[in-house]
């Protein structure tokens, strides 16, 4: 072995071995005294160890494979035994032989081959049958490391066990009982350190020998045996318990023969002979039966003590199973017959047959033979699957269809009873029906597979029930493997449509439970998924979606492959959306699997796609679904959802704090209200309904625990049977018996709610009956947990339901309510409620009426003992339970009425005697505790609620005092006094909205305050975000009070909020001093001050030492652990933070973002600390340090920063914390690099700006100081934008003026130095300093306009340069292009022809190349190019002509190269110029229109086909032509869309011009046959949004950009039935039944539309403006608009708007409630009187005193009633106030008349005010018989809406905000109105014959500037009384003001024609 120092370790080994074979193969013993073979003998003991492990400590766990000792060793003991003859080596050689080959054992890694093992078992017993015990021994420890061997060997140990214990049973019956004695103590050995088969033989060999009759045997068995408990650690049952289906049998049969046995193994046990028989029954009965022994069964029976038929009847199941088993030919029939035989000898009158018997416990033994379809001996298996074939032949059931196929029949007796069996096997595996061993159990749970195999696909019926045991045994280590054994058997059996369902979960159980896995199971696991997406995956169709991603699994990348290729054409929106739908599932692995999918999609995702999700002034709708799907996540009530929480927080960090008012919340509610207390058997059927649907179904499918599933079966199966639902509904009965009010139910459920609980048609789950003790009341206090309490009150509840319907369907919800889940019981607790209060039983009433008060006054309770997360919950509840009633209340007064009116006694009368109950609860609920405990558990809303109705109950109550006055000075006096009671109250409604965020209602509050209190303007200034005055105010209040902690916390915040941190810092230290034990309250501000000032060492001591653990505190943390650069410490801080930061989401509720907004922004704060760590770290000191990779990512994460910032909520006291924290962030990466110093340098220039934009100079100022010290470039702009916003201009741009000079930028030079300049800095700077250069000349130019010093050459000359700085920059070329249109409007109109033509070609021009290059200005730009263009066209003259010439070849470049969608936008003007009568414009026209049609023609046809409809022959002839061009044009469907909409615009205007003489309803296919054969159809329904062009949120991607919806619903159907409305044009009322399946309703009508289509136009217009302001957007402020097509000029369809009412029957009925009647001859009276009075002011008094007085304002009323829930009502009453607001400008401005309370509506889903009819517009309801003299309906109704301020706060602000930014865009408006002048409405044309007659020279123009003329004005802020009255120009807080005294004033209102009824 010279070489063996170049050999590896197991060479060695191996080379090692081969050496002593060698030497002992061909030669004998050389020494054979026994010395030498002893000492020979322990060497080779050692060589193992020195070989596999050197010098170290032995151990079994080799570190060197395929090394086999074995063999060798038995070569060599073989050698030595024989060495002199056996018989002559002593005892003590020959065990030290079987010592070493022992050892050999340990180490073997080699395989071990069936020869060889059998040697090895013959050469070990010859050793246990050796005459010296010593070596018997011996032998037998040899024979232990055998078994440990074989047990390693994980393939086929088990047949290999057999065959040891088998040697080892034929030595104990070796008749040496030395050998025997030996042999058990070996067998005792292997014992301890055996599992599963071995330790089952092992066992089952001591048990028989400890019956033997010898006393040695005996006893050295038992001792073996209790050996065996205590090495085990279990009891002696537990330990034989597995194993005794072999033990009991064998002792019982030998019952007679040796009954000491069985006494002596019971007395093991512990237990008597007698409990042990009777324990072991089971076991027993059915092999004595299968084996005919009788004297035993009757031993058996004697000793129980009882006959043995009554035995069978026990375990009837058992003794069947097995006997329907039996293989052998006739056996079964045989012990069946004796089975009979004893039974029948027990009662021979009343004979049973087998039948009979199986009656008795079908389903229990159908589970016992299934359960053997797991076992792993195949021929059990197939004994199992014979039983059952056996057993159906058997058994007659009335139910089964006879069939001569007995595999049919087995199939078919096997569906009828599977929900039992597998209800059986759970059961079993939750050992309900007694212990398990984990072998028994994953016996069962293979059987899943194996019964699966035998049902076939009809296994689907019950895949929810396998589906829940599979996912909650396959985390469960020691059962994974079988569980995913049957999981892809399962899987495979079912047909490839129910394959579906299951994806999901299987998939996210595998993913998420991957590394625990064997590697069989992986295996198991793999099969699975590879034939999910492998095989079936083209057939998953939309479930797809559902498979979680296999790509973090190498094992899966097959799979992975497939699943991607499967998913290539999925968009990243599908993708996205498809993850949202799987984190909202109720499956909580599936969620949570989703979740981990969701963080990655948005970390490594499309980046692109996710930053325009959340770009501009509007968000993409899926945000609305985004952040629902994550707040279900964080608020899932499930104590095993942590996980899912923290991915929860993860992910809303990623997203990002998203400005909430820039997207709409999706919210689902699924609330019943059950009006006739289960007296009605309809809607109880609907309740059940709603129980199955929206809250069984999916708990019951995606539950894992099978311990709560059963539950859920019962209380579903329970709801079904008392739908009636039966089996014949599923085609297993009769179907032509169920009723078809039975079958519309069932057809009205979803076929996913079919496929579940179908199966559940047929189950018997019954309920647990345990004894029941009612609770005493109250409750609350009793129980220590929310949990606890809403479970038990909800549970006695349901135990008080009265009546029949009611009783049967809350009682299936006992066992779920009672042990399970919370969110069920909290659903059910409202109905059980209002059901108990309805019912009328006093005692339960007051019992509930103490529950809601305890638990309200708990609130408030200064000694409340019960936790914050008990209390908070249970008011929730509570408010939850009260909203319900006031439902139910709202319900039932409007079913009282409607009942009236229809003269229903009834239903009338029952509701009318429940009524008062309900109402006593809810009235008896003291409003000042409810104010209380909603503000104290923070729910603001409600208690705003309830003080306004205070308030307004007192105000009511003033006016009637007022009224019994006797005189003026008297009600002065009561006026008075009222106002100064409400003091108080008008202060707490101040602080109300100050917590709910609503500046605006706190402004509207203050008005109402006589004198404010120093809190008062605390509060207004801190909601206005005026930081500096709320920072005086806390000055002033600390002068007074020093020793206050709230006034230190204001000051503290105001000094945060503003940026003083050095201040703050100096503040803390200074309060802290004196009052130490406030550092608990000042710890968060005091950590924060210190980071920002960089004192790391203070920050740690406090984070150390701090007790109370705020915000700041975690977010510390995260910093100290990024300074450490601990990786580990980081990943550990983040996620600490992340759970904390992120609770109060958890505690606000799903629809709580807004008031959760600072978690959300902590979040965003705490992810962008991550990654900055994992970027900055990168960039070394230094510009060399940073390479280019780094410095690829580096710019990557300041886009990625620059975005989110953008998506954030655009207030300084927001944005300043995100980039103070950044700043932190970088500053504490060491780096001085420039790249670092200049993103500080940025982030501080930022910071100025939002500080200067919320009106905090110092703070602004401030931050340009910093910025400059970071040698920012161009911080000069904000310092001069600074200058200029405190207004003073001049300075502004002398500043500007002189930091352009030092920056390099030369005011004087010529434009050819400027031209070669700009070229060398094009070389040496980016586009992004470029544009920042071309900014700062449009700055100086806009401040040199402002100082009005220059002239307007100068001003041209500086908008020039930005536009040569950066041409191809949109933003340069509008604000050149509005400069010179600015200045043509400025001109006089005799220059406007000359120098004005000009100016238009530059405008045009610099138009155009805005157009070109981008879309933001697209609004502003493109109208105006159009009407300079055309309206030039039709002008004449030389001069003109030649301009035009230029513009017109300009608009030509621009259609061919913009895309078509830009043109759109304006679409509209472009048809209404199509009758121009210049030909070269015309043929540009022409072809933008036909391109625009080309492009998109499901849009365009709509209101292009009209024009060919036109009156206009000239412009139905020019459409007609381009039309008939298009016809040829493939491209879109084009050419046949053209001959649909052509046919379906016709049959619509035959539709809308029919005359109807009454109003029947029509036929459509009697009247308008034609168009119902048009349908369905590709043309899209004309819905405004769908007929509306979007604009994208960035110019980039502008060639990409879908400007309408692709999935815009077409036409599917027209339902036959038209209803007839009543008004005067009789319009035709259309229902659409759309693609998307929503139905749709228009009016057909015979009128000239165009003008309320363009109004939509317009206002779809304001609506984007709206959006684009961030005061506007933060209010909300729209106009809801709905589509209107004109289809030419005397008819065309108007959209229905859905959930609508109008104002006037609102206040009729509240009117009528309160017994005032709608007219009355004294209210005629007074209007007669009022018109006959000259005087105003006398006529105004009338008006209050006659009519206001007896017709009292209330409005209010329906808000209350129609919103109940505070929240929802809050909202709405904002909604309403602001969209009146909003509709009242706009009215103003456009002349809207006829504003009558049916021409308003209100939108009952969200308090809307809807406009319609818009026929009066541009003034003419001022030239009514009876002039319309106010601006808009402001009367006391409409005010009353508002809420107790009035007009003030909420109204007026947004008034002021919409004429803002109406003034603002004046001249994008008028540009939008400009279609009329070209395409004149009717009334206009004949306006002009009229005028016409007497002045020839009067044209269009004229007749429109007459109605556009005043538009304009306004829009300049011109206010006229009248039109004809002279103006004034107003600002714009000012013209608010004077329009609301206008449309208020009682004597114009007096004035109004009485049907507009201005006292409504």
């Amino acid at each position: 072995m010279d070489d063996d120092y170049s050999l590896s370790d197991i060479e060695f080994a191996c080379r090692s071995l081969a050496e002593v074979d060698s030497r002992f193969a061909q030669d004998p013993v050389w020494n054979s005294a026994p010395d030498a073979l002893q000492a020979l003998c322990r060497r080779l003991g050692e060589l193992p160890c020195l070989l596999m492990h050197g010098n170290q400590v032995c151990s079994s766990e080799s570190r060197l494979r395929a090394v086999g000792f074995v063999a060798v060793y038995l070569k060599v003991a073989f050698r030595i035994l024989e060495s002199d003859g056996s018989s002559k080596i002593p005892a003590n050689v020959r065990a030290e032989v079987y010592d070493a080959l022992g050892k050999s054992f340990i180490h073997h890694t080699s395989p071990v081959d069936d020869r060889m093992l059998e040697e090895l078992l013959g050469f070990i017993t010859r050793g246990m049958r050796d005459s010296f015990r010593t070596v018997r021994l011996a032998a037998g420890r040899t024979l232990v490391n055998v078994v440990k061997l074989v047990q390693s060997l994980t393939d086929r140990s088990a047949d290999l066990l057999v065959a040891i214990f088998q040697r080892v049973s034929a030595l104990f019956k070796h008749s040496d009982t030395r050998i025997r004695e030996t042999t058990v103590i070996t067998v005792g050995l292997i014992g301890k350190v055996s599992i599963g088969v071995a330790l089952q033989e092992t066992v089952c060999a001591l048990v028989s020998q400890a019956c033997e009759n010898n006393p040695i045997i005996k006893g050295s068995a038992v001792l073996q045996l209790h050996a065996l408990v205590k090495r085990h650690g279990k009891t002696a049952y537990s330990l034989t318990a597995p194993y005794m289906h072999r033990i009991a049998p064998y002792l019982i049969r030998r019952l007679r023969s040796h009954p000491q046995g069985v006494h002596e193994f019971s007395r093991f046990l512990s237990v008597t002979q007698q409990e042990f028989i009777k324990l072991t029954l089971q076991h027993t009965l059915p092999r004595l039966y299968a084996d005919g022994d009788l004297r035993a069964i009757e031993a058996v029976a004697s000793d129980i003590g009882c006959h043995a038929a009554m035995l069978i009847l026990d375990q009837a199941h058992h003794i069947l199973a097995h006997a329907f088993m039996l293989q052998g030919i006739g056996h079964t029939n045989k012990t069946i017959n004796l089975i009979l035989h004893v039974l029948n000898s027990a009662n021979p009158r009343s004979p049973v047959g087998i039948s009979t018997l199986l009656d008795t416990c079908n389903v229990l033994l159908l589970t016992e033979i299934v359960v053997c379809l797991g076992d792993e001996d195949a021929d059990i298996v197939e004994a199992a699957s014979q039983g059952l074939r056996k057993v159906a032949r058997a058994y007659k059931s009335p139910r089964s269809q006879p069939s001569n196929d007995p595999d049919e029949q087995c199939l078919a007796f096997l569906k009828e009873h599977m929900l039992g069996i597998i209800s059986n096997l759970n059961d079993m595996l939750q050992e309900i029906r007694g212990k398990r061993s984990v072998d028994s159990k994953r016996q069962i749970l293979r059987s899943f597979g194996g019964f699966a195999r035998q049902i076939g696909p009809a296994i689907a019926n019950v895949a929810p029930q396998i589906m829940a045991t599979l996912q909650t045994m396959v985390v469960i280590p020691q059962f994974s493997d079988a569980a995913l054994q049957s999981w892809h058997t399962f899987l495979a059996t079912l047909e490839p449509g129910d394959i579906g369902p299951n994806v999901g979960p299987t998939s996210a159980s595998f993913v998420a439970s991957w590394s625990l896995f064997s590697e069989r199971g992986r295996q198991a696991a793999k099969q699975c998924l590879d034939y999910m997406v492998i095989i079936r995956g083209e057939e998953l169709g939309s479930h797809l979606a559902e498979v979680a991603d296999l790509g973090t699994i190498p094992e899966l990348a097959e799979s992975n492959a497939v699943l991607a290729q499967l998913r290539s054409t999925w968009t990243p929106q599908h993708r996205l959306t498809s993850l949202l739908q799987r984190l909202e599932s109720e499956s909580l692995v599936v969620a949570t699997q989703a979740g981990v999918e969701l963080k990655a999609f948005l970390l490594e995702g499309d980046q692109e796609y996710i930053r325009s999700l959340t770009f501009g002034d509007v968000f993409d709708p899926l945000v609305g679904h985004i952040i629902p799907a994550l707040y279900y996540a964080a608020c899932r009530d499930d104590e095993r959802a942590e996980a899912l929480r923290d991915l929860a927080f993860d992910c809303i960090g990623i997203v990002g704090a998203i400005d909430p008012d820039r997207f709409e919340l999706r919210v689902n509610d699924h609330r019943m209200i059950m009006l006739s207390n289960f007296t009605d058997e309809t809607e109880s059927a609907l309740f059940a309904l709603h129980l199955i649907r929206d809250v069984l179904v999916g708990a019951f499918r995606s539950t894992s625990d099978i311990s709560y599933q059963p539950y859920l079966a019962y209380a579903i199966q329970q709801l079904l049977s008392f739908c009636q639902f039966t089996t014949a509904l599923v085609g297993t009965g009769r179907s032509n018996s169920v009723p078809i009010k039975v079958r519309n139910r069932w057809n009205s459920l979803p076929k996913d709610v079919h496929t579940t609980v179908a199966p559940l048609l047929a189950s018997q789950f019954t309920a647990d009956s345990t004894a029941y003790k009612p609770p005493a009341y109250p409750i609350y206090h009793s129980k220590t947990t929310y949990r606890e309490w809403v479970q038990t009150w909800t549970n006695d509840l349901i135990r008080k339901a009265s009546g029949d319907e009611a009783k049967k369907i809350f009682g299936a919800f006992i066992g779920i309510v009672r042990d399970n889940d919370v969110s069920i019981a909290r659903h059910l607790l409202p109905h059980l409620v209002l059901h108990i209060l309805s019912s009328g039983n006093p005692d339960h009433t007051e019992a509930i009426r103490t529950e809601l008060l305890v638990v309200l006054e708990d609130q408030v309770a200064p000694d409340s003992t019960s936790s914050p997360d008990k209390k908070l919950y249970s008011a929730q509840t509570v408010f939850m339970l009260l909203d319900h009633l006031n439902k139910w209340i709202l319900a039932a007064r409007q079913e009282v009425m409607k009942r009236q009116k229809s003269n229903n006694s009834i239903l009338d009368t029952d509701v009318s005697l429940r009524l008062p109950c309900v109402e006593s609860v809810v009235e008896v609920i003291d409003q000042g505790l409810m104010i209380k405990a909603a503000f104290q558990c923070k729910d603001y809303a409600r208690a705003l609620m309830n003080l306004e109705q205070q308030l307004t109950v007192q105000r009511l109550r003033d006016e009637e005092k007022k009224r019994e006055a006797p005189d003026d000075t008297s009600r002065r006096e009561i006026e008075a006094k009222s106002y100064q009671d409400h003091q108080d109250q008008y202060e707490r409604l101040h602080e109300l909205y100050s917590y709910l965020d609503e500046p605006d209602g706190m402004e509207g509050v203050s008005t109402l305050i006589l004198s404010p209190s120093l809190e008062h303007q605390i509060r207004e200034y801190e909601s206005t975000g005026n930081w500096t005055s709320a920072q005086s105010c806390w000055e002033v209040q600390l002068q007074y009070e020093p020793d206050n902690l709230d006034y230190h916390l204001g000051l503290l915040r105001s000094l945060r909020n503003l940026g003083h941190y050095d201040t703050l810092r100096t503040h803390v230290m200074g309060v802290l001093t004196k009052h130490p034990d406030w550092s608990a309250h000042l710890v968060g501000y005091q950590v924060e001050s210190e980071w920002m000032v960089g004192h790391w060492d203070n920050v740690q001591t406090l984070v150390d030492q701090a007790e109370a653990r705020p915000a700041p505190i975690f977010l510390a943390q995260v910093l100290l652990a990024m300074r450490t650069g601990d990786e580990v410490r980081v990943k550990a801080s983040l996620s600490e933070a992340r759970r904390v930061l992120g609770a109060p989401i958890t505690a606000s509720g799903l629809n709580g973002y807004r008031r959760s907004y600072d978690a959300v922004v902590n979040l965003h704060l705490v992810h962008e600390l991550k990654i900055i760590n994992g970027i900055v770290k990168e960039i070394r000191e230094g510009p060399s340090g940073a390479t280019q990779g780094s410095q690829k990512s580096f710019d990557k994460l300041l886009q990625h920063l620059s975005a989110r910032f953008d998506l954030t909520l655009p207030t300084f006291r927001i944005r300043e914390p995100i980039l103070n924290m950044r700043r932190t962030a970088f500053n504490l990466s060491g780096s001085h690099s420039g790249v670092v110093k200049d993103a500080i340098g940025k982030w501080w220039l930022t910071s100025s700006k939002i500080a200067r934009k919320a009106g905090h100079t110092q703070t602004a100022y401030s931050a340009i100081l910093q910025a400059q010290r970071c040698n920012t470039e161009f911080s000069f702009v904000e310092g001069a934008r600074l200058i200029r916003a405190r207004g003073d201009p001049l300075r502004a741009l002398q500043e500007l003026e002189k930091s352009m000079r030092l920056s390099g930028f030369s005011l004087g030079e010529t434009r050819d130095e400027r031209r070669d300049r700009d070229r060398a800095v094009d070389l040496a700077v980016g586009p992004d300093k470029l544009r920042t250069r071309a900014k700062v000349h449009i700055l100086r130019a806009r401040y040199m306009s402002d100082t009005e010093r220059f002239e307007d050459s100068r001003v041209f000359k500086e908008y020039k340069r930005a536009t040569e700085t950066l041409a191809k920059w949109e933003s340069a070329q509008f604000h050149l292009g509005q400069f010179q249109d600015d200045c043509f409007k400025a001109l006089p109109e005799n220059e406007k022809r000359t120098r004005g033509l000009r100016m238009n070609l530059q405008t045009a021009r610099s138009f155009t190349l805005a157009i070109k290059y981008g879309s933001k200005y697209i609004y502003q730009t493109l109208p105006r190019v159009l009407t300079i263009w055309l309206d030039l066209a039709e002008t004449d003259g030389t001069d003109v002509a030649t301009i035009f010439h230029k513009i017109n070849e300009d608009a030509r470049r621009l259609v061919r190269d913009v895309p078509v969608w830009k043109w759109y936008t304006a679409f509209p003007q472009v048809v209404s110029r199509i009758g121009i009568r210049n030909q070269a414009a015309y043929e540009v026209l022409a072809t933008l229109l036909q391109n625009a049609i080309q492009e998109y023609p499901k849009q365009a046809l709509w209101l292009f086909t009209a024009v060919a409809k036109s009156t206009s022959k000239q412009r139905s002839d020019r459409s007609k032509a381009i039309l008939n061009a298009l016809r040829t044009c493939r491209r879109n469907n084009v050419s046949s869309l053209i001959s649909t909409m052509t046919n379906m615009t016709t049959e619509l205007l035959k539709l809308s011009k029919l005359d109807v003489s009454d109003r029947k309803p029509l036929n459509l296919s009697r009247v308008c046959g034609d168009l119902q054969r048009l349908i369905p159809s590709q043309v899209i329904i004309p819905l405004q949004e769908s007929l509306t062009a979007s604009v994208p949120p960035t110019s980039s991607s502008d060639a990409q950009h879908h400007p309408f919806p692709l999935n815009a619903p077409t036409f599917v159907r027209i339902h036959d039935e038209i209803e007839v409305m009543t008004s005067m044009a009789k319009p035709k009322k259309l229902t659409i039944q759309g693609s998307d399946g929503k139905i749709y309703t228009f009016l057909a009508k015979k009128d000239d539309l165009r003008k309320d289509s363009r109004l939509m136009d317009f206002n779809a217009i304001l609506n984007k403006l709206l959006k684009s302001d961030s005061d506007s957007r933060r209010r909300q402020l729209h106009i809801r608009t709905y589509g209107v097509v004109s289809l030419n000029e005397v008819a065309g369809l108007i959209q229905w708007v859905p959930n609508t009412i109008p104002i006037r029957p609102v206040i009729l009925k509240l009117y009528a409630r309160r017994g005032i009647p709608a007219w009355s001859p004294s209210l005629k009276e007074t209007v007669d009187k009022i018109k006959a009075e000259t005087d105003n002011v006398r006529a105004a008094k009338l008006f209050v005193d006659r009519i206001l007085g007896e017709y009292p304002p209330v409005m209010h009323e329906w808000f209350i009633e129609t919103f109940p829930e505070p929240s929802v009502w809050l909202a709405s009453r904002t909604a309403y106030s602001r969209t009146s607001a909003v509709m009242s400008m706009v009215g103003y401005i456009l002349g809207l008349g006829d504003r009558h309370c049916e021409n308003i509506l209100l939108d009952t889903g969200c308090g809307d005010a809807i406009h319609v009819d818009f026929d009066c517009l541009f003034e003419k309801g001022q030239a009514l018989e009876t002039p319309e003299i106010v601006p808009f309906r402001l009367t006391q109704n409409i005010v009353d809406g508002f809420g107790v301020t009035g007009v003030e706060g909420v109204f007026r602000i947004a008034c002021e905000v919409t004429l803002r930014l109406l003034r603002e865009n004046k001249d994008c408006l008028m540009n939008v109105l400009d279609a009329f002048v070209h395409d004149p409405l009717v009334e206009w044309e004949d306006k002009l014959r009229r005028m016409s007659r007497g002045n020839k020279l009067v044209d269009m123009r004229t007749v429109s500037q007459d109605a556009l003329a005043p538009i304009e004005e306004k829009l300049r802020g011109i206010f006229k009384h009248f039109k004809s009255s002279p103006g004034k120009q107003l600002s714009v807080s000012n013209h608010v003001q004077s329009l609301i005294l206008q449309a208020s004033d009682n004597a114009n209102l007096a004035r109004m024609y009485i049907g507009w009824a201005s006292y409504h």
